[in-house]
Formats: structure tokens, C-alpha cells, sequence
């Protein structure tokens, strides 16, 4: 079973999806003009904007769901992982896809929003809605769909579960079925309340769980800033080989670099869009730009953060051919790569306090759990995809079992092999997800130039398809029929 998931992952992962994704972030960057340089502001001003509905969350709530999607055990372990077996070049790799993949999530998140619908007074909406109604193929969506439900609800929520599991073991002794059993209890109670339930948790959750978490990095930083400088030199010289200790691994950073921040800020995943969707807003490009920030809070600050920490302190292990050879460092004998690195850097930089085991296990309980949760958010909106009618309601309390088992079966299963699972989960889904919006990019750039256009003349933009010639947007017909029917109720007034 491992071999096979090895070879499946090996022809997923293989240099044409590695190098894929930063050619595909590159020309996103270029077709856009580079938004994610020119546009921070904007993002920044989106992102505190926008009111909730009976029918969709606001601005803000969407973000926080596509950040408990984002923000979850790949930040921690992860980011360890991708320093283990890449050397600290991969950190430098991190940043470079969240850079350039800015570029693809505004792209996805646009086009999710462009093709949204309202189905049973809530919006829905995310890769299989825009393949269909952008590209035309019925039978490319609905395996897109089946995949994210496969990836969302079975391969990828026991990673989250698992970490949590031996991070409350290490810490505090707590057997992995008794934590199982609670994140059973917890999720079932949130995941019964629906998208808005998820929204609201999400906003108390996320931000909360960020800020703590950087804070520690910022006390560590400080603790060391001499040795600030000496930290971007061995990132950037590890990054291309110029230090000697890590030279000839510049292909293993990229590739570690590059699979787990995608699998970190979820850029060009197709997951994103899901929450995009749910916007209520009056132009899809302002979710676009909103989602496309997450992505700079979620490496560039909070893998960021787990980086410092280590390399700052030393504490990590370099080893060759993913784990298998020899090692190039090791500072930490027996630690297994992951959360461990992180757990031993704030030991180190507090002696005597004894709070490192404590502090990673509690972060990794927010960070993963929240992930879960909004993994069964966009399995549920394939779902609803899928089917129709009875047969949605259906399908949807099955998905609520599934979810809770696997959550379940991840704290008692081995790590390596729950990492292999979520790696063939995520590899499925960017695949198809990134094909897609290569040939249906055209919608997104069309609605980021009428919003910049309508910035220009002073107006809070406002988005109507048939200006721009993009087909079967059907809500925003409707929607701007509505507004137009408002505005002509008001001037007869």
C-alpha cells in the first residue's frame, strides 16, 4: 500500500508539477501585472470590507475560512519538513511560490466568484462551478469534484488530526484515541451549524491562533537579532548552493520548497476558491485580491515564523534523498522531522522553562483543527455540486461521518504514511485545478481591468458580465437586474 501511494506520489509530484507551479504563478504574475505588488493596499482595504448576508459571509469571514484551510499543520511541520529534506534553501522556495502564487489564488478566488451560485439561500461556488460554466465540460467538473471530495474528506484531514494527536502525546502524555475522540466531539458540534457556524469560529479562531503564534517567533527573534543576518545569508546561499555545507541540494529545495508551500498557502490548489465563493461582494475581484493576501499571511508571516525559530536556534536535521541518506546536519539525533524542530528551538531559546512541547502542541490543536473544519466546508460544496435534492441531504450527513472518522483513524495512524495520503490528495486536486484556470484565466484578467477601471473614475466597483462578455456569470445577471430594479424604485421616489 505505501509503495504504491510512493509511486502515485512520484508521478503527482514529479519536476513537471514542481517547476508547473512557479511557471503558472510567473505568468499569472505577469498577465496581472504583478497585483500582488501593485495591489497590497487594495487587498488590505478588501479584506476589512464587505458585510455579511442571509446568503454569504463577509469579506473577512471568507478569508478566515480559506486561512483555516491554509493555515493548518503544513505551517509547522511542514515548514520543518521542507527544512529537513531541503535544507534551509527551501525556506527561500517558500516564499517564492507564496510570491508568485499570490498572482494564481486571485485568479481562482475571481473566477469563484464570477461563477458562483445561490443554492438553497446560500452562495456555492469553486472549481467545479467555474469549470463548467467557464470551460464547458461537464465531465472535467465532475471529476474535479469527486477528487477534492476524495482529497477533502478522506486523504488530507487525518495529516491535521495526526499532528494534533502527537503533538498532545509529546506534551502532555494524552493517549492519541482520547484526543481522537475530542476533536470528534468538537468538530461534530461546529460542522452541524453549517457554513455560518464555520465562518464565525473561523474569524474568533484565526486570527487569535496567528498572532500568538508569531508573537513567539518575535520574542526568539529578538532574543537572537544578531544573528538576523547570518539567518537570510544561509537562506539565499542554501536556496542556489553557494554554502558549502548544503551544496549540490539546490534541486531538493525547490522541490521541498515549492510541494510544501503549496501545500501551506494552497495557491493554485483549488481549495481556496471554495471560500471565495461565499463572498458577498459586489465585484469578484474584490475576493480575488482579499484570498490573494492570505496567501502573504499564511507563508510569508506564519511559516515565516516557524522558520526563524529553527534556523535561529539551529535545531534541525538536514537529510538527503527525502530522508532515506545520509545526513548533512544534525543537530537534533532521533528527532523525526516535523512539529519536533519547532518544540526543540523554543525549548533552546528558553532554558528552563519547559514550554516548547506545551506551546507547539496547543498551536498545533488550533491550526489543525481549524483546517479540518474547513476541509469539510469545501468537501460539502462538492457535495452539493454533485448532487441535488434529497439526495444532497443525504450525501452531506454522510460526508459529516466520513469526515469525523478519518479525523478520527489520523491521530492513531503513523505520520509517514498520513503525510503520503494528504500529498496524493493535494497532488489531484492542483493538477486539475491548475489546468483549469490556465484555459479559463481570460474572466479573471477582464474583471480585475474593470475593477482597476472603475477605481480609477472614483466608483466602489460593481460587477456586470454582459459589459465584459463573459457568458453564463448568471448570479451577477441577477444581481445587477436587482440593483437596477432598486435604483429605478428610488428615483421614482
Amino acid at each position: 500500500m505505501e509503495e504504491f501511494i510512493g509511486q502515485v506520489n512520484s508521478f503527482l509530484w514529479g519536476p513537471w508539477m514542481i517547476y508547473g507551479c512557479l511557471a503558472v504563478g510567473l505568468l499569472f504574475s505577469i498577465l496581472t501585472r504583478f497585483l500582488q505588488v501593485r495591489l497590497v493596499k487594495d487587498m488590505v482595504v478588501q479584506m476589512l470590507k464587505g458585510e455579511k448576508s442571509d446568503a454569504g459571509v463577509s469579506s473577512f469571514q471568507a478569508l478566515a475560512i480559506a486561512l483555516s484551510g491554509r493555515v493548518g499543520t503544513g505551517n509547522i511541520a511542514g515548514t520543518a519538513t521542507a527544512i529537513a529534506f531541503g535544507g534551509p534553501g527551501a525556506v527561500f522556495w517558500m516564499w517564492m511560490i507564496a510570491f508568485i502564487g499570490a498572482s494564481s489564488a486571485f485568479v481562482e478566488s475571481t473566477l469563484a466568484q464570477i461563477y458562483k451560485v445561490k443554492d438553497q439561500g446560500q452562495y456555492r461556488g469553486g472549481p467545479a462551478y467555474y469549470i463548467e460554466k467557464g470551460i464547458g465540460l461537464k465531465w472535467y467538473a465532475v471529476i474535479f469534484a469527486i477528487a477534492a471530495l476524495l482529497a477533502m474528506s478522506i486523504l488530507m484531514p487525518g495529516i491535521q488530526s495526526n499532528s494534533i494527536a502527537i503533538g498532545m502525546e509529546n506534551a502532555f502524555g494524552l493517549e492519541r484515541w482520547i484526543t481522537g475522540a475530542a476533536i470528534v466531539v468538537i468538530l461534530g458540534i461546529i460542522i452541524l451549524g453549517g457554513v455560518k457556524r464555520i465562518a464565525n469560529v473561523a474569524q474568533l479562531v484565526v486570527p487569535f491562533m496567528a498572532i500568538a503564534y508569531m508573537l513567539m517567533a518575535i520574542i526568539i527573534i529578538g532574543m537572537n537579532i544578531t544573528e538576523l543576518p547570518g539567518v537570510f545569508k544561509l537562506i539565499f546561499s542554501s536556496a542556489f548552493s553557494f554554502d558549502s555545507t548544503f551544496g549540490g541540494m539546490v534541486g531538493a529545495a525547490i522541490a521541498w520548497g515549492v510541494k510544501r508551500g503549496v501545500y501551506s498557502n494552497e495557491a493554485g490548489q483549488g481549495t481556496g476558491p471554495h471560500a471565495a465563493a461565499a463572498a458577498e461582494v459586489s465585484h469578484p475581484a474584490k475576493q480575488g485580491l482579499v484570498q490573494a493576501f492570505s496567501v502573504y499571511i499564511d507563508t510569508l508571516l506564519v511559516c515565516s515564523a516557524t522558520a526563524f525559530m529553527i534556523l535561529f536556534t539551529g535545531m534541525y536535521n538536514v537529510q538527503l534523498d527525502d530522508g532515506e541518506g545520509e545526513f548533512v546536519v544534525e543537530n537534533l539525533p532521533g528527532v523525526e522531522a516535523g512539529a519536533g524542530y519547532t518544540q526543540a528551538a523554543i525549548d533552546y531559546a528558553m532554558p528552563g522553562v519547559g514550554i516548547g512541547a506545551g506551546f507547539v502542541a496547543i498551536a498545533l490543536f488550533f491550526f489543525a483543527f481549524t483546517t479540518i473544519m474547513a476541509y469539510y466546508y469545501m468537501a460539502e460544496t462538492n457535495v452539493a455540486y454533485l448532487l441535488k435534492g434529497n439526495a444532497e441531504k443525504i450525501g452531506i450527513f454522510v460526508l459529516k461521518i466520513v469526515i469525523l472518522i478519518t479525523a478520527f483513524y489520523g491521530t492513531i495512524n503513523e505520520a509517514k504514511l498520513a503525510w503520503a495520503l494528504g500529498d496524493m490528495g493535494l497532488g489531484l486536486m492542483v493538477w486539475l485545478n491548475l489546468i483549469a484556470i490556465l484555459i479559463i484565466a481570460k474572466p479573471a484578467l477582464l474583471a480585475l481591468k474593470d475593477y482597476e477601471a472603475q477605481k480609477k473614475e472614483g466608483k466602489d466597483p460593481v460587477f456586470d458580465p454582459r459589459k465584459l462578455g463573459i457568458k453564463n456569470a448568471d448570479f451577477w445577471i441577477e444581481y445587477n437586474d436587482n440593483l437596477n430594479n432598486e435604483n429605478h424604485e428610488n428615483l421614482k421616489k
